[in-house]
């Protein structure tokens, strides 16, 4: 049948749209594809291709409230394999096992691996010395990754308060963990191409995303008063052997932490070395007992904030006991102290006195306030691993528990408990939550990121009563159970603690936690010191004779430390048989070599200069020494 030439040309017609259609379509596509997924496309193959060796970011590093680095970091290169870029394993596998001290067949099975790139195990954060001898040997498909380790410039100093971090540069304990996702930073990178193959494709650049340094982390810690602790534990330790222990500084005006350190110790970057019940237990906000006789501050400060007592008027006899619900409660001194005021009894630290607070209070007003102090729950520390203590419940208290309560047995608290409530106590009457973070830096342009600030959680008693047990304290240095924390020229207030250690339901002879507590200057603190000495040995186990040293010690070089100017107002020392007589120096300069033989002095002079008149003096005037103490002179002719 033959077809019209109409018919024809109409087939062609719509052939020809047909055709048109399709070509656009495909137009419409290529331009898509083109325009709008080339980009997307690319990238994807890119990666396809593509091979990374990682750059690891900065950490960020961990520095004292003066900007004195406490944890950095060092450059540690890494060693990475791109396995199919190997032309000869065996030869590459035995050159790189001589370099990094690995076995040829450990090091031939991860460099023929089925996989784009293999960081090696013995490669990692390996020293400058080891990366160069590895460049050296020119080996295609073998690349140093830049990396660093983590670096703690003093050692112990700190150690479980700064924690540590892992290989990886993971915070693992302290505050490396706490603060670990504002400290490491973010990944970088090289990325390179190659083919199929693996080999290196040189017509493509590499690309490089530079990694993002972490924060770096400015403490409330001191270093100078660090120092100090860290110093005068290492001295107890050697001279008491104990089984620990523990030391808080802080300002009791706003809860920065201002040191803090325990023994043992261990250093954070030979953390392994030691038995993970050392590093894991940050004691001083971990460890929880019997706090003794520095409890009894809170019984003080509930009494008189309930106006129970006036230290001045009420008297109290004191036979060396007390009955209790059929119990008998000692009194430290055998015999007693007999009639004493109030302010005596916190001087000796009398048991029987403060059951007696106890009872004028009761036990709802006595448990409400040490509960209002802090005690029975974490102070909130930004530091891991924080206990909370053991309280009896109020329902199961009666007479015997309410009485031990009183002067701090039977409870089970912190340390660092005591050194917020003790602050409440002394600062005016405001418990602060405790930090040591205090502000996060970005390294790149200074800014502060964070920023923390003290945070009051109540008002516990008010600054009249305040005042009172700061002058109560004052005299139980000057004049009690705590001279030995006594510091000439400052005001310092304190209180002993001596708590015997329980096992298995009953208590242990011989062995006992002793510590001291004190704050300075007494009329307006701007330190509070605590140490717990657990099981000194061969010394008797007292918190005045042992800790309050320590205190004492810690307490006048901080003060001096700080800028804080001593006071001649301070409450006389009573001194004691073994106690030498402090003397004033007396000013002595523009007096003759004569003068000074006329005047009487039970101290040594070391004299220099050739002259024949003082010009000059050291210590100062008005400074007081102990009797027999050297001064120098400097000597000239005027």
């Amino acid at each position: 049948m033959r077809v019209s030439n109409v018919t024809v040309r109409k087939r062609l017609t719509a052939a020809m749209f047909v055709g048109i259609l399709v070509f656009f379509i495909i137009d419409l596509r290529l331009g898509y594809v083109q325009f709008f997924l080339g980009n997307m496309l690319t990238d994807s193959a890119k990666e396809l291709w593509s091979r990374d060796i990682p750059f690891e970011p900065e950490r960020g590093e961990i520095v004292d409230r003066n900007g004195v680095p406490l944890a950095t970091n060092i450059s540690a290169p890494t060693v990475y394999v791109v396995p199919r870029q190997i032309k000869d394993p065996a030869d590459a596998a035995e050159k790189l096992a001589a370099v990094l001290d690995m076995s040829k067949e450990k090091a031939y099975q991860l460099i023929t691996k089925r996989e784009s790139s293999v960081k090696i195990p013995d490669g990692r954060k390996i020293s400058h010395e080891k990366a160069k001898e590895i460049r050296a040997l020119e080996i295609e498909g073998i690349y140093i990754g830049e990396d660093s380790k983590r670096h703690y410039p003093f050692g112990n100093y700190l150690s479980h308060v700064l924690g540590f971090a892992g290989i990886d540069n993971q915070g693992l304990m302290g505050l490396e963990l706490y603060y670990d996702e504002e400290l490491k930073g973010k990944k970088g990178s090289v990325k390179f191409y190659a083919n199929a193959k693996g080999e290196r494709m040189n017509d493509m650049a590499d690309d490089y995303k530079p990694p993002v340094d972490g924060m770096d982390l400015k403490l409330t810690i001191d270093s100078k008063i660090q120092t100090i602790v860290e110093r005068e534990l290492d001295i107890a330790q050697a001279e008491y052997n104990p089984d620990g222990i523990i030391a808080i500084a802080m300002n009791p005006n706003n809860g920065e932490v201002l040191a803090m350190a325990s023994r043992p110790d261990f250093d954070p970057a030979n953390f392994r070395n030691v038995p993970p019940e050392i590093y894991n237990r940050n004691l001083p906000i971990w460890s929880s007992y019997e706090p003794g006789s520095t409890f009894k501050i809170i019984t003080l400060a509930a009494a008189l904030e309930e106006g129970k007592v006036d230290l001045e008027k009420d008297r109290f006899y004191d036979p060396g006991f007390v009955e209790v619900g059929g119990a008998r409660l000692r009194c430290h001194k055998k015999g007693g102290h007999g009639s004493q005021t109030y302010l005596e009894v916190v001087q000796n630290s009398c048991n029987p006195g403060f059951v007696e607070l106890g009872v004028r209070l009761g036990k709802e007003k006595l448990f409400k306030y040490i509960r209002d102090f802090g005690f029975g729950e974490k102070t909130g520390i930004d530091l891991q691993g924080e206990g909370k203590g053991i309280l009896f419940n109020l329902d199961r208290v009666g007479s015997v528990e309410q009485a031990t309560t009183a002067f701090g047995q039977g409870v089970s608290v912190t340390p660092i408990q005591q050194v917020a409530a003790i602050s409440a106590a002394v600062n005016g009457g405001t418990l602060y939550t405790p930090y040591i973070a205090k502000e996060l830096i970005n390294p790149a342009n200074g800014e502060i990121i964070m920023k923390k600030s003290p945070e009051a959680k109540r008002k516990v008693i008010s600054k009249e009563t305040s005042d009172e047990i700061r002058h109560a304290l004052e005299s139980v240095v000057a004049q009690g159970s705590g001279k030995k924390a006594f510091v000439d020229g400052y005001r310092v207030g304190g209180k002993t603690g001596t708590a015997q250690k329980a096992a298995n339901g009953r208590y242990l002879e011989n062995n006992h936690i002793v510590s001291f507590i004190g704050f300075a200057p007494a009329d307006d603190p701007q330190l509070v010191v605590y140490v717990a000495v657990d099981n000194p040995k061969g010394t008797i186990q007292f918190g005045g004779l042992v800790a309050a040293p320590i205190v004492g010690e810690i307490m006048g070089d901080s003060l001096r430390a700080m800028g804080v100017k001593p006071r001649k107002n301070q409450i006389e020392k009573e001194l004691t048989w073994m106690d030498s007589p402090m003397i004033e120096v007396p000013d002595m300069v523009g007096l003759t070599k004569k003068d000074l033989g006329e005047l009487y002095l039970n101290l040594k002079i070391d004299a220099s200069g050739t002259g024949d008149t003082v010009v000059k003096q050291t210590p100062q005037p008005g400074i007081k020494l102990k009797e027999g103490s050297t001064i120098r002179l400097y000597f000239d002719d005027k």
